[in-house]
């Protein structure tokens, strides 16, 4: 009896790995087999990727607060400290664009919990 081999279904997984490896250079393109260890690669890459970008964004919005925060006579540290005894619920993301985008308003916070600060220390 003959060995039974769904072609159809072989050459459709072929085809998808060939089309996820377009673009790459060279046999990793053209190849099934080393198209295929190329993309399963790739896969692993973008996951761990989507992983680092989100750390990548809280450095950024680290060093831009941070930014804002120097030109403003405090350190980071001791701003989020501030922003957290004030009870101010605004996540790194969002400080970051405030400082970003509209520095006058992200001074004004400043001023304000330094001087809420200053009368709860002297009490």
């Amino acid at each position: 009896m003959p060995r039974s081999v769904n072609a159809v279904a072989s050459k459709k997984h072929r085809k998808k790995i060939l089309n996820f490896a377009k673009g790459f250079y060279g046999a990793r393109s053209k190849l099934y087999t080393v198209a295929k260890n190329a993309v399963e690669k790739s896969f692993k890459y973008s996951y761990f990727g989507r992983k680092n970008k989100k750390r990548n964004f809280r450095k950024l919005w680290i060093q831009r607060i941070n930014a804002a925060a120097r030109e403003n006579g405090i350190s980071y540290s001791n701003f989020i400290f501030l922003i957290r005894k004030n009870n101010i619920k605004l996540n790194r993301k969002c400080l970051a664009d405030l400082a970003m985008k509209n520095n006058s308003s992200f001074k004004k916070m400043i001023k304000k919990i330094s001087n809420i600060s200053n009368i709860s220390d002297s009490r």
